[in-house]
């Protein structure tokens, strides 16, 4: 349902190169076991600075994948958790009624995000909204990538590119959370405060996805709670 009204959607407003029909017909999906090749898609993360080019149908999957993606889902609602627990005082409340009502607020942030960054943005603007990783370059060339590609990002055809999503998209973010999130402030400065702190911490996830892999190239491990809270530290320091 959900990628049926995306493509809809676009259509309608003719971004990208969807076709003026995408979306008149639900969007089905056939999964068969038995005869799908094994893919190893960890070792296509960790290869590195491959590009493939993704039509706005992709973009639209790869932001529902990574929503709904367990390891996510399970870092937003363990976060509340301990969110909750730490301080029973919030404006949500204590017990499970707090914790319900703060994992809802994440989620949805966490929608937002994968909204504008991952799907709309990139399929305005013909940008690759992943990281590419270069275990190819020296430590020091890989650092410096880490922190340039939060401004500079791969395009659809292998070019590079201006990071519209990663410059943009929390604005969004920004201006939708300050409609509905409790107790939150909601006057310019704070924005501005929220959107700097964003943007400065925003190569910490590229020195994860970057880093963790080379280091535990022998484990098949997810870093995305890592990631969340290392970011939930930078923005909320003790």
């Amino acid at each position: 349902m959900a990628a049926t009204g995306g493509l809809r959607a676009i259509s309608v407003l003719g971004i990208g190169e969807t076709s003026r029909n995408a979306g008149a017909i639900a969007v089905e999906s056939t999964v068969c076991l038995a005869r799908a090749p094994f893919f190893d898609w960890y070792a296509r993360f960790v290869t590195g600075p491959e590009v493939v080019r993704f039509s706005p149908q992709q973009k639209l999957r790869l932001a529902l994948d990574n929503l709904i993606n367990p390891f996510n889902l399970g870092t937003i609602f363990g976060e509340a958790g301990i969110e909750i627990v730490a301080n029973s005082h919030t404006v949500y409340g204590p017990g499970i009624a707090g914790w319900g009502r703060l994992s809802g607020v994440s989620f949805t942030q966490d929608m937002t995000d994968q909204f504008f960054g991952t799907f709309l943005i990139p399929t305005i603007t013909h940008t690759d909204p992943h990281y590419h990783r270069r275990p190819d370059m020296s430590i020091p060339r890989r650092i410096l990538h880490c922190v340039d590609q939060t401004f500079w990002q791969r395009d659809d055809s292998g070019g590079h590119s201006f990071n519209y999503s990663q410059i943009i998209a929390p604005m969004f973010d920004i201006g939708i959370s300050n409609l509905y999130v409790p107790d939150l402030q909601t006057r310019f400065s704070a924005d501005t405060e929220r959107y700097s702190i964003g943007l400065a911490t925003a190569p910490i996830d590229n020195f994860i996805t970057e880093f963790v892999p080379s280091i535990a190239s022998h484990i098949h491990t997810h870093v995305v709670f890592v990631q969340r809270i290392i970011n939930q530290v930078a923005v909320n320091p003790p």
